[in-house]
């Protein structure tokens, strides 16, 4: 096995949730997540997590306190930590995106 290629066909979905699928590499304090969105999907909090990624597959919106971005495939994420970039995920009727997220785990 190569120790530096994450094999996600090789780790389970995990369920998140009406409209949100997950699987999960961690590797010291960093966490590497193939995450799955679809319509139904609704973020009850605010996250105020720090996430950089690329959208894979699809498009969806993030409300940033109100003010929403637009996201597509291709397009690269970073939101910061914070209460300022405080953020929700928005799908409307009928779309799904999968992305490819970057966390560390103390942040």
């Amino acid at each position: 096995m190569n120790n530096h290629k994450i094999n996600f066909d090789a780790i389970e979905w995990i369920s998140g949730g009406t409209g949100k699928r997950y699987k999960v590499f961690i590797h010291g304090n960093q966490r590497s997540r193939l995450v799955e969105y679809s319509y139904g999907f609704v973020e009850q909090n605010w996250c105020t997590l720090a996430h950089a990624g690329i959208v894979l597959e699809g498009g969806f919106s993030i409300s940033f306190n109100g003010n929403v971005e637009r996201f597509d495939k291709g397009d690269v994420i970073f939101i910061p930590s914070g209460e300022s970039d405080k953020h929700k995920a928005i799908l409307a009727k009928d779309e799904k995106v999968t992305l490819l997220l970057f966390e560390s785990i103390n942040n």
